[in-house]
């Protein structure tokens, strides 16, 4: 750990001495986020109310040589202290466990620390971008951990098989990275192919997938396929505009290496529109579905979901969910939103209004909530509600 800790500093500083230069890109931000929960009737949290902060910073590190090479380093820290640091150590086997679970890196290389910690606080530090890029005409090679950005609605992407996030962890707007090869070839104007190879310990652990990307009746298309963790993927998708509205789609086939011969396999498809009025009102809404969710009480949120444990196949407990979401710009420096989920089978609900104020042209205020409703043992009840006063300042 500490080898791999001075090696990443030691290329910070290389970076940062070539701050002067305009090859060098550096950027990032400083976020203190406190939040308030309501446990309700979550099970494992007791009946008072409960409070925790987070510090979280990130720095964002590029070098551009030239036209054709990019060096890329990011990564993010944060400091979590509080109760709920001490109720997620008790909750997961003990004193320290919860470092140990943030520290797990589910990439080749090992790119995450809990550098220190304590039964009521954790400062984690983890890299979760750090590539080199080369482009020479229509090809494009990239090689390290870096996004793969396969899906393509806003909140469900059956397509990103690569690097799937939680809708619910708002504060990670970059989403995660994986550890990669990624060849791209651009066949057109609106035409490209991919291919990629996802590093691994093992073939279980690897995976292999390619996508062709173009655009035909007035639509962007993609298909693509794939194999990983022992399941054959093929999956599509869509993207474009019906009149004014946008409108997209994506849906991804699993099958599992051992029933090749039957249809016993896993579907996942979303389909989502928004549309923008004039008055810059914006609604947008989406539908999951998942041919292996349940009909009955799912019992089960993905609040508490690391993102390394979290794939298209687990994007929902339930058969289908249901989302809808609704914002307006008050004034310019002054907007309200609302979303919301909806298990109609087992009658539980999520929702999540939010007011976000640009105090200055690098500094927001946000106060949003995450609320859960429903009856015992549905997938949304045991949860509780969660109020967040975040600050945020870039530079």
């Amino acid at each position: 750990m500490v080898k791999r800790i001075a090696s990443v500093l030691l290329f910070i500083v290389i970076l940062t001495q070539l701050r002067a230069q305009d090859k060098f890109e550096f950027n990032g931000y400083v976020k203190n986020m406190q939040t308030v929960i309501n446990p309700a009737k979550t099970p494992f949290l007791p009946d008072e109310i409960i409070s925790d902060n987070l510090v979280h910073n990130r720095l964002n590190f590029g070098y551009y040589p030239n036209m054709k090479w990019s060096f890329v380093l990011q990564g993010r820290n944060r400091l979590m202290y509080g109760e709920m640091v001490k109720l997620m150590n008790s909750f997961s086997g003990g004193y320290g466990a919860y470092a140990e679970i943030l520290s797990r890196d589910a990439g080749y290389f090992d790119l995450s620390e809990s550098l220190v910690s304590g039964n009521g606080y954790i400062f984690h530090s983890m890299i979760d971008r750090m590539y080199v890029d080369y482009v020479n005409g229509n090809f494009q090679a990239r090689v390290g951990r870096q996004r793969i950005n396969w899906g393509i609605n806003m909140v469900w992407n059956p397509n990103d098989i690569f690097n799937t996030f939680n809708y619910f962890d708002f504060d990670y707007e970059e989403r995660p990275g994986t550890d990669a090869v990624k060849l791209q070839y651009y066949t057109g104007a609106a035409s490209s192919a991919e291919l990629v190879w996802q590093a691994g310990e093992n073939w279980d652990e690897m995976a292999l997938g390619g996508l062709y990307r173009f655009n035909k009746f007035g639509f962007d298309w993609q298909v693509l396929g794939a194999y990983m963790r022992n399941d054959a993927v093929l999956g599509a998708g869509w993207s474009g505009h019906i009149g004014n509205a946008g409108f997209r789609g994506e849906a991804s086939w699993f099958q599992h290496k051992g029933q090749f011969a039957d249809t016993s396999g896993q579907l996942v498809a979303s389909v989502s529109a928004d549309y923008m009025f004039s008055n810059s009102f914006y609604i947008h809404g989406g539908v999951l579905y998942n041919n292996e969710g349940t009909k009955g009480d799912a019992a089960r949120s993905l609040l508490f979901v690391n993102n390394n444990d979290l794939s298209v196949k687990t994007l929902t407990p339930a058969r289908t969910e249901l989302f809808l979401q609704m914002s307006y710009p008050v004034t310019p420096i002054l907007n309200i939103d609302v979303s919301t989920i909806i298990n109609p089978f087992d009658e539980s609900w999520f929702t999540g209004p939010s007011i976000t104020y640009s105090m200055a042209p690098n500094i927001d205020l946000m106060l949003t909530s995450q609320m859960f409703f429903g009856e015992k043992g549905t997938e949304y009840g045991d949860v509780g509600q969660l109020y967040y006063l975040r600050l945020k300042w870039s530079f």
